[in-house]
């Protein structure tokens, strides 16, 4: 692992340039101590989901990923509250359960806990599609908002050893949201408008919980490609 390349102040996360590979091996590391949960964030488009399913395959099953996104509101409701317009905002999850799905993660059991995952063909979740075992000793979660503090996310920290921020420049990510928008048949001028309407907005809230990570990574971008994941 390197050692940190900049702090942004007193009391700020470390900040490292590392690989895939380093954040596998810090993953590893973190597994040998028992039931852990690790968060992933950064703004839509850092790399989440790709750095997630790099650290899946390399652990098999010492882990299990159970993502933010298996807790969006379904549609329905989301047109019920006339937030469909902008699905992925902050206030579109419910973020209770969430909490409460990271609390009985936490909780020693015999029994396995199953999670949600989010389909962005149906762009809707799925109700336990995750098993985690009871003797899984890493799981991780990612999502955009697992250090924010508004609408009930600051109850999101308290449940996780540690949050690694995947950081990478913002023309970088708008050109995979845009990729990833039209990978996934949408129009292009649709495409355009929710990346610059929604995606980037919501990537503003995220950027500014940034100081509440452990680790800042600082990833280059030919390690991810395009794509990537669901809301990575």
């Amino acid at each position: 692992m390197q050692e940190p390349v900049a702090t942004s102040g007193a009391g700020a996360p470390p900040v490292v340039r590392e690989t895939v590979q380093q954040l596998v091996d810090r993953a590893t590391a973190l597994a040998s101590g028992g039931r852990r949960l690790l968060g992933i964030t950064g703004a839509p488009g850092a790399g989440k989901s790709t750095v997630c399913a790099a650290l899946v395959e390399a652990l098999g099953e010492r882990v299990a990923l159970v993502g933010m996104d298996g807790f969006h509101y379904a549609n329905q409701e989301l047109l019920r509250l006339g937030r469909r317009d902008r699905k992925g905002a902050p206030d579109t999850f419910d973020v209770d359960g969430y909490v409460a799905l990271l609390r009985r993660l936490r909780t020693p059991s015999d029994r396995t806990v199953y999670g949600p995952v989010f389909d962005r063909d149906l762009e809707e979740a799925i109700g336990s599609a995750v098993p985690v075992p009871p003797d899984t000793p890493l799981v991780l979660t990612e999502g955009n908002y697992l250090l924010v503090q508004d609408h009930g996310w600051d109850e999101v920290r308290p449940c996780l050893d540690q949050v690694w921020y995947l950081d990478v420049p913002p023309e970088v990510r708008t050109g995979r949201l845009l990729r990833r928008r039209l990978s996934h048949g949408h129009e292009r001028r649709s495409s355009e408008d929710w990346v610059q309407t929604v995606d980037l907005p919501n990537g503003e809230v995220v950027e500014a919980s940034r100081e509440r990570a452990d680790l800042v990574v600082l990833l280059d971008a030919p390690e991810l490609p395009a794509g990537e994941g669901q809301q990575g």
